[in-house]
């Protein structure tokens, strides 16, 4: 079951203390030479109103990100950590701004508010689709059963979960058939919302109906737009710099998302956290070894077979006919091809061919690193990451090579 999730309700005030440092500043993130030290000043106050409320702030993204820059900026500025502090002075506000706001837009905005004074984030992927196949955020790919709800994020502002079913009955072939999605509330950008999508029920709303994140002052940071009825909605949570994809694809559901490491990781306790897919990947006992359903011999004997595994399917495809049908939409040859040969010999439904084409297609719009959107088998000689497929027996003919001629130059000296 779904646990219920309330209402995050910190007394952390990094909001506070963001709105003290921009009134001393005036809103001038790069002073002149002559501007130097009041800045310092101000960052100094700033990174004392910051230690004030750590207590409360632990888990808090904006303050972290918020100590961050106010490290980033003293080194960039010379800044001393000893010295005078400034005392908040009002802004000028800018003309047809009728009051200043302590809820500035730009904390509702990721990029422009969290990583304003650092370096540009590192983004990662998570994905599931088809029968079903995880690509989790640090690009290990696997196919499980996972049968029943499973957690797939789980962290302070967001939490996802899927439901796999049967394909068939009596079948250990299993897909994704409802999707929950919890946006926590989060200061004073979003309230609390709640996402979900069930087989031919691909909703373009959260579930109170509202397309956006309520009431609050930057409500339009999470926003859900309908990319084609009833197969394919997007889900943009601006304030944690999130992308979320969901399709419907046949019957089932295929789930891909963008996020930032520093969201990913932001957890209370990450030792003592659950089981969390995107994150730790499925257990072991829970992996399925898909090496056996690549080979045209094993395949030919899981055609011959009746009984529970396959039945009723509504195509039988052999090891050649999977894969030529792979070849239409996936020519390269990598584990989201492999992933579709396995769902065509397991489900005999084409749909599941679509399926991962659609989450290559996610993973090429999603990824932040194009040089690794393939990914390939891999082997136990080669390091963990992004691998290739295995080079062994061109480096034992080389070797190979090398010994021979070793053994002719030694012979020339004897």
């Amino acid at each position: 079951l779904l646990l219920s999730i309330p209402t995050v309700a910190s007394p952390c005030n990094i909001l506070k203390c963001n709105s003290e440092y921009l009134a001393a500043t005036s809103g001038s993130h790069h002073p002149g030479t002559e501007e130097v030290p009041e800045f310092c000043a101000a960052l100094r106050a700033y990174a004392h109103c910051t230690r004030s409320t750590a207590r409360t702030c632990r888990g808090d993204l904006a303050y972290h990100s918020a100590v961050h820059g106010i490290d980033d900026l003293m080194v960039q500025h010379n800044c001393s950590k000893d010295g005078p502090t400034s005392q908040p002075r009002l802004r000028t506000l800018p003309p047809g701004d009728s009051q200043e706001r302590s809820d500035s837009p730009e904390i509702c905005h990721y990029e422009k508010s969290f990583h304003k004074h650092s370096a540009t984030p590192n983004y990662t992927h998570c994905g599931l689709f088809g029968d079903p196949h995880l690509r989790t955020f640090t690009d290990s790919f696997q196919t499980c059963k996972v049968q029943g709800a499973w957690p797939l994020i789980d962290n302070n502002y967001l939490n996802v979960q899927v439901t796999n079913t049967p394909v068939l009955p009596g079948s250990t072939a299993t897909a994704t058939s409802k999707l929950t999605i919890i946006f926590k509330s989060f200061q004073e950008c979003v309230d609390q919302k709640v996402y979900q999508a069930e087989m031919d029920e691909l909703p373009a709303a959260f579930a109170d109906g509202s397309k956006n994140g309520g009431d609050k002052h930057g409500a339009n940071s999470l926003k859900i737009t309908e990319k084609v009825s009833g197969q394919h909605i997007e889900i943009q949570a601006k304030y944690i710099g999130t992308t979320i994809v969901v399709r419907q694809v046949g019957r089932y559901l295929t789930f891909a998302v963008r996020m930032p490491e520093e969201v990913v990781n932001a957890v209370e306790d990450r030792d003592n956290q659950g089981l969390y897919l995107c994150l730790r990947g499925c257990p072991l006992n829970q992996q399925i070894d898909v090496q056996t359903f690549r080979s045209p011999q094993a395949t030919e004997g899981r055609t011959r077979r009746k009984g529970p595994v396959l039945p009723a399917a509504p195509e039988a495809f052999t090891y050649e006919t999977a894969t030529a049908k792979c070849r239409e939409k996936l020519p390269v040859e990598d584990l989201y091809f492999q992933s579709c040969v396995f769902d065509l010999l397991t489900t005999g439904d084409v749909n599941f061919m679509l399926a991962a084409y659609y989450a290559f297609e996610d993973v090429k719009m999603l990824h932040s690193n194009k040089d690794k959107l393939h990914l390939y088998e891999r082997t136990r000689d080669l390091a963990p990451g992004n691998a290739a497929p295995s080079r062994r027996p061109r480096a034992l003919l080389a070797l190979w090579a090398a010994l021979l001629c070793l053994s002719r130059w030694w012979s020339l000296l004897l």
